[in-house]
């Protein structure tokens, strides 16, 4: 058979393998030249020099663990080498060492005594695995002695010269050559046992080329490396043995790869699926494999089979045919310059070159039963003249690759399993027919190849559906990047177009959107800027209408013809997928205003015009889970976070107050609670609400509280004079302050605006409770564009230690459960507990953009953070329930490292730097809020140390703008007041 493989006209090296690698960057399918790179470099020669490496690829490895290499001091050539019995490694050759692991001497087909020398404790052998590494002054060595002659033989250049080819082996000559036990004179006489004996001329050649060797390689060490927990498998030419190679379990490997299979029930133990599509009931054997395959069912295939490069259309010559032992394979050939398909029929237990008038068998019977079966005569395979031992399988013209009126199907082959009928045997002969011999000249393997890239991205659109409609916590970006790198993203687009106009979930249809915008990043190709930044391009505006009003399937489908305007440079693509962005936030600000079905009010008595209704609120402070409550985490996972009410040097630092004015428009004041004040406004038309939306604009979160709470309806044809004087019989007067640095990651915009919410409703007349205001908060930061989770309402509004929680659905609930703690315990904390301010400052959207990117693409990290982050919040409750400072402080150390892993650069140096030299007086400390800034919270060893604290930091250099503050639980939540006189407090 020479090279060629029977069972992959791409070779040994590119069949694929059953094999998943959850760690690939870029979906693809995994060959056996992957595996052994794989092994190669991250097991082999982990911590190797420079160098060389070589190896074959005819055959599997299998290396479990990592074995130790000592590379210190290396020299020469090193091996590799794996267990064997005697009996197998007898074939392939066994290696002798000394106590140093140095090579003494490499038996073929040795004696009993020779195998018996080299054996282990274990009764197994060290086998010449294939795998060779040189040092660099070794491969130099090595390239010297190609100019010399005989040598040059080996090479192009010397058979250009006109020389005679010589053929060495790696293992039996170069590497003989070095073994310890080896003396010149048997070297030089010895030919390597692959060869056979040839002329005199050729012998001498033989002996000049390894004198050659001799002289330049012998004074280099060999070493071996045993790998006592790695397996070895030649890839023969038997079919049973390669059928048992892929599918005998091992590490990675799996029964489904790549490949999308309707009724997986009817795939039985041990059988194997690779880059296949199957439809309907296609049931399959134990030890049956089918790679890169379309099968549309009913079809059963028994136990022993392989099926390779069938297609949905030939397919249907398999429907009521049960298939036993067989091995049934389409190929691609040419003939005068066309591709070809044609197929191949072979019983699992035939032997290629076993003479069909000895042992020979086809189909797995005697060569006399076939003929007797099918009529096929001795004279219809072989000409007259072959001789008797060349009639054999590999030469039988049995397989028909032209007819004159229709192309090649699989029902050419399958009819040679029973009697023939319906003039099969007549068209058979009329055929022109090749021998497997005779197919494997005209393989065309560019085909081969392209077919299978093509069947892979079309069971990839499957996939997609399958994960986004499952809302599997599966990233499709190594995916992705394989279909934009391969051209296909065209298909991928439209899939990901039809998933997210079809899908009855807005977080679906939310996902897919996104998936899309990592298309189009993907096909910029790292150019054309920066992924996060503004979507409202007045191109794309038509699209998000459509959005806004819930026609997500006009609105994808605008997405999608604005979008092919977009693809013509990285710098657009870049654009638009910041857009597709865009309108996944809509969807997601549809999903998660779902909450206000848990928006509840009653209506009381307005106050009086001119009576203030005052809220203050406490801070928060977040001792784990943040994050997991952000949506689309919160409603697509489920979330967890434990938050504390704390008062920042004794005084709830939050705080807004509203009330009725005769005037019919809106005041807006925002500042601090001394009076000083930031932004001061006067609303008297709709016009000027209309930047609620954007979150830097002046007054935004105000103007979107009286939209949120209904006391303006900005789509209303009524003007904002009208619906204030009939809704409310005049305006309102809102002011807002915080004594808390913009930034601070203590909750204060989410807090703000639940008091803001709170002191509106009251002064509108309605009754809101906490719950209540915890989702209302939800709805407003959605509207505002900044997104948001409830973790920062839910600190602020509720009193005390709690944890909230959300379940993995929607509409989006929240529900708040507070935490009980030892008496006393409350007092204790108090005393531990300390905020920093860092003196730096860092708004969370930018954050948050990156998070969400990564969320939706499911990395693996990221799906696995979301989870430790939910267990770090239960376990942080069970430690607060104890009254345990030191358990507090190891989950706020666990917290702050999965806070960094969520959002990576969220610790500036010089925070570092802080955490560092106040990390021996703490139990733990993090980052308060999404990080990057704002305050630092400790809970610290010792009780009372805020002056200790400002010494260290004191000395502490690269510090500057940082102050300490006392923080204490606020067991009481927020406040609301109505005062008939004017208050600034």
């Amino acid at each position: 058979m020479g090279r060629d493989f029977p069972f992959d006209d791409c070779g040994r090296a590119f069949t694929c393998l059953p094999l998943v690698d959850p760690t690939a960057q870029v979906e693809s399918l995994t060959c056996n030249l992957d595996a052994l790179l794989y092994i190669m470099t991250h097991k082999l020669g982990r911590g190797c020099p420079p160098g060389v490496w070589v190896c074959s690829t005819d055959m599997i490895l299998s290396v479990p663990t990592s074995p130790e290499v000592c590379w210190e001091g290396f020299r020469g050539a090193r091996v590799f080498s794996l267990p064997a019995s005697v009996t197998y490694a007898r074939d392939h050759g066994v290696y002798l060492t000394d106590a140093q692991g140095l090579v003494r001497n490499i038996f073929y087909r040795g004696s009993e005594a020779q195998m018996q020398q080299c054996a282990r404790p274990d009764g197994k052998v060290p086998l010449v695995s294939g795998v060779v590494f040189f040092s660099v002054e070794m491969a130099e060595c090595l390239l010297a002695t190609h100019v010399s002659p005989p040598l040059d033989a080996c090479t192009y250049m010397g058979l250009d010269s006109g020389a005679r080819p010589i053929q060495l082996s790696l293992f039996f000559d170069i590497l003989l050559c070095m073994a310890r036990d080896m003396n010149r004179e048997s070297f030089l006489a010895g030919c390597h046992p692959e060869m056979g004996q040839g002329d005199t001329e050729q012998a001498g050649d033989r002996r000049s080329a390894r004198a050659v060797l001799w002289k330049g390689l012998r004074d280099q060490p060999l070493s071996l490396t045993y790998v006592p927990d790695g397996t070895y498998e030649y890839m023969t030419s038997s079919a049973s043995a390669h059928l048992r190679s892929l599918t005998l379990p091992r590490d990675l490997f799996a029964q489904i790869v790549h490949s999308q299979v309707e009724k997986p029930q009817f795939l039985e133990a041990g059988c194997s699926v690779v880059n296949s599509l199957l439809e309907g009931e296609v049931h399959l054997g134990p030890g049956s494999v089918i790679h890169h395959c379309h099968l549309q069912g009913p079809i059963h295939i028994g136990p022993g089979c392989l099926l390779l490069g069938i297609d949905r259309a030939s397919s249907s010559a398999l429907h009521g045919l049960p298939l036993h032992d067989l091995i049934l394979q389409g190929h691609y050939i040419q003939l005068q310059a066309t591709s070809v398909q044609v197929f191949t029929l072979i019983g699992r237990q035939d032997s290629w070159q076993s003479p069909a008038l000895g042992k020979g068998t086809y189909l797995n019977v005697p060569w006399t039963e076939f003929f007797q079966r099918t009529g096929i005569r001795d004279g219809d395979l072989w000409d007259l003249d072959t001789r008797p031992a060349e009639r054999c399988l590999l030469t039988a013209r049995l397989f028909p690759v032209f007819f004159a009126s229709r192309p090649p199907g699989p029902q050419d082959v399958l009819w040679l399993l029973g009697p023939p009928g319906g003039g099969s045997l007549q068209a058979w002969r009329a055929a022109w027919r090749m021998s497997w011999q005779q197919l494997q000249l005209h393989l065309d393997r560019a085909a081969a190849l392209a077919s299978r890239r093509a069947l892979f991205f079309q069971q990839a659109q499957g996939k997609v559906r399958r994960v986004l409609g499952g809302r599997q916590d599966l990233s499709l970006l190594p995916l992705i990047r394989a279909a934009t790198r391969e051209g296909h993203q065209g298909p991928l687009l439209a899939t990901l177009d039809q998933v997210a106009a079809e899908a009855e979930d807005l977080g679906v249809a939310a996902r897919a959107l996104a998936c899309i915008a990592d298309v189009l990043g993907c096909m910029a190709g790292g150019q054309g800027g920066l992924r996060s930044g503004p979507a409202a391009n007045q191109e794309w505006a038509l699209a998000f209408q459509y959005l806004e009003r819930g026609d997500v399937a006009k609105g994808v489908e605008e997405l999608a013809r604005e979008r092919t305007k977009w693809l013509g440079r990285p710098a657009l693509l870049v654009r638009a997928a910041r857009h597709y962005e865009g309108a996944e936030q809509i969807l997601i600000r549809q999903a998660v205003m779902s909450a206000c079905h848990f928006v509840t009010m009653e209506p009381v008595e307005p106050p009086p015009y001119g009576h203030w209704v005052v809220v203050e609120c406490p801070s928060r402070v977040d001792f784990s889970g943040g994050w997991s409550d952000t949506p689309p985490i919160t409603y697509e996972h489920g979330g967890a976070v434990v938050d504390l009410a704390v008062l920042v040097d004794g005084r709830r630092p939050i705080g807004a107050k509203a009330r009725r004015i005769i005037e019919p428009e809106l005041r807006l004041s925002t500042g601090t609670c001394s009076g000083e004040v930031f932004t001061e406004l006067v609303c008297r038309s709709l016009e000027d609400l209309q930047d609620y939306c954007q979150p830097h604009a002046p007054g935004a979160l105000l103007k979107a509280a009286f939209i949120c709470a209904q006391i303006v309806q900005l789509s209303s044809p009524k003007s904002l004079q009208t619906q204030l004087h009939h809704g409310f019989g005049g305006g309102f007067e809102l002011h807002t302050w915080s004594n808390l640095p913009h930034g601070s990651g203590l909750g204060t915009s989410s807090i703000l605006a639940g008091a803001v919410l709170a002191a509106l409703h009251r002064a509108a007349g309605r009754a809101v409770g906490t719950q209540a205001l915890i989702h209302a908060v939800l709805h407003l930061e959605q509207m505002l564009t900044t997104g948001g989770g409830w973790q920062d309402q839910v600190g602020g509004l509720v009193p005390g230690i709690k944890i909230g929680r959300s379940r993995a659905q929607l509409p989006l609930k929240v529900e708040v459960e507070e935490i009980s703690v030892p008496p006393g315990f409350i007092q204790t904390l108090n005393e531990h507990l300390l905020l920093v301010y860092t003196g730096k400052t860092r708004l969370a959207r930018n954050l948050l953009q990156d998070v969400l990117r990564n969320w939706y693409a499911r990395l693996p990290a990221v799906v696995d953070n979301a989870q430790a982050l939910v267990k770090n919040a239960e376990e942080c409750a069970q430690a607060f329930c104890q009254g345990s400072l030191p358990l507090l402080g190891r989950c706020l150390t666990r917290y702050w490292g999965q806070k960094k892993c969520m959002a990576p650069g969220c610790e500036p140096q010089a925070v570092r730097r802080m955490m560092d030299a106040l990390k021996p007086y703490v139990y733990g400390q993090s980052l308060a809020g999404a990080g990057g800034g704002g305050f630092l919270y400790l809970l610290t060893k010792e009780p009372r140390q805020k002056e200790a604290l400002e010494r260290v930091l004191a000395q502490t250099e690269g510090l500057e703008n940082y102050s300490i503050h006392l923080v204490e639980v606020d067991t009481q939540g927020f406040s609301l007041r109505v005062l008939a006189t004017d208050t600034s407090s």
